[in-house]
């Protein structure tokens, strides 16, 4: 299956659970396609790289060691994404990878570099402090709530930005920061 092949594939998947589960399930079983996924889902410009990112963000759910390979690539990446639609997926993809990370007997944690999760801090603090969406500031608290555990610098960064914004977000925006300042407290 080449790009053009993919894309077509790509096209026909709706945000449906059901056919992003298909997706994922075709994929699995063709991980050398996880390249040209992982490259649709960086053309950012394009509409189909929401789909991709769609279908990145379940294979994560599914099996988070699929992307492990990968991590260089993403990384690298993630930053450029800026269309609603395809930044909450990658938002999930990382409080995925750390989420992972900090489970017992993780393989994640032989991949994870100090440099990817420095990258993945930057990221969600970016998504904290510019205008998006909820779920991308939800999915990055937690993350950078995880990772303020080893790093000293997280929590009184998050604190403060969470006390600054919690009275003009969203309801859900709130909900969210409430339970992580009760966390850090």
């Amino acid at each position: 299956m080449n790009r053009q092949e993919i894309e077509q594939y790509l096209e026909s998947i709706n945000h449906s659970i059901a056919k992003r589960k298909e997706a994922t399930t075709y994929f699995f079983k063709q991980p050398s396609l996880t390249p040209l996924i992982l490259e649709i889902a960086f053309t950012v410009d394009s509409k189909i790289s929401t789909r991709a990112t769609w279908l990145l963000e379940f294979m994560t759910r599914e099996h988070i060691t699929f992307i492990l390979p990968y991590l260089d690539l993403f990384c690298k990446n993630m930053k450029h994404v800026y269309q609603d639609a395809s930044v909450r997926p990658i938002a999930k993809i990382c409080e995925h990878l750390i989420e992972a990370y900090y489970k017992e007997n993780s393989e994640v944690k032989k991949h994870l570099t100090a440099s990817y999760k420095e990258q993945i801090t930057e990221l969600c603090f970016d998504y904290l402090i510019s205008n998006q969406k909820v779920a991308a500031k939800a999915y990055s608290m937690n993350v950078l709530f995880l990772l303020g555990k080893e790093t000293d610098w997280i929590h009184p960064a998050l604190k403060q930005i969470l006390q600054r914004d919690i009275n003009t977000e969203s309801a859900a925006f709130k909900a969210r920061a409430k339970q992580i300042l009760k966390k850090i407290a």
